[in-house]
């Protein structure tokens, strides 16, 4: 590892555990990106989704690793 890499007082598996729960990040195909090129846009798309089409089934649950 290079020497300006300082990891001096870093926590190993800091954020393990609410790393297990899973994360909210979804990643848009481009053509989707530039036609909802932030969060409100996209959670207004959904929100209509929702009230025209109702609720998804649950998913599976995620197993932890």
């Amino acid at each position: 590892m290079r020497p300006e890499y300082d990891l001096t007082g870093g926590v190993r598996g800091k954020y393990y555990e609410r790393y297990q729960q899973g994360t909210n990040i979804v990643l848009l195909e481009p053509d989707l990106a530039r036609v909802f090129r932030d969060s409100g846009s996209v959670n207004k798309a959904l929100r209509v989704y929702l009230a025209e089409h109702g609720e998804p089934p649950p998913s599976k649950a995620r197993k932890a690793g």
